[in-house]
């Protein structure tokens, strides 16, 4: 007996790509969750005014120790949120995942002076972010 496209499911993605293209999702969601627990921490940390954080004279983009405890504290709670969201399958949470992730690189980018490793690392995590929330998802249409 011969199959026709449509009834061998052609058109639709197979299992094994579905199945990746959610494990990115859910990589995603985890990441995000983690740096965004882990931002609040540092945020607190900051904001605690702990010795943790070096103090660099001369920084172009010099902001006192509370104000990045403020940004890292605020991101991290969205990061949260938005990884809350991915985890329900919010359509919302992929745009507002890697809008996050971007400004969690550029909040830590501009922070490297006072905390260089954490913010190296948690650039990485971002970027690893991005990259699975931006791969096309095998259940979709269009370009």
């Amino acid at each position: 007996m011969t199959t026709t496209p449509s009834a061998t499911g052609a058109g639709r993605p197979s299992s094994a790509k579905q199945s990746w293209a959610e494990g990115l999702t859910v990589f995603a969601a985890v990441m995000l969750m983690i740096e965004g627990i882990l931002d609040i921490m540092r945020g607190i940390m900051a904001i605690a005014d702990d010795d943790v954080f070096l103090t660099t004279p001369n920084y172009v983009f010099q902001f006192d120790l509370t104000s990045w405890g403020w940004i890292h504290l605020i991101l991290g709670v969205l990061a949260l949120l938005v990884a809350y969201g991915l985890f329900t399958g919010a359509t919302w949470s992929r745009v507002a995942g890697v809008v996050i992730a971007s400004l969690v690189i550029i909040a830590n980018f501009l922070s490297l002076p006072y905390y260089p490793v954490w913010s190296i690392v948690a650039i990485a995590i971002s970027a690893l972010v991005i990259w699975a929330l931006c791969v096309k998802r095998t259940g979709t249409t269009g370009p």
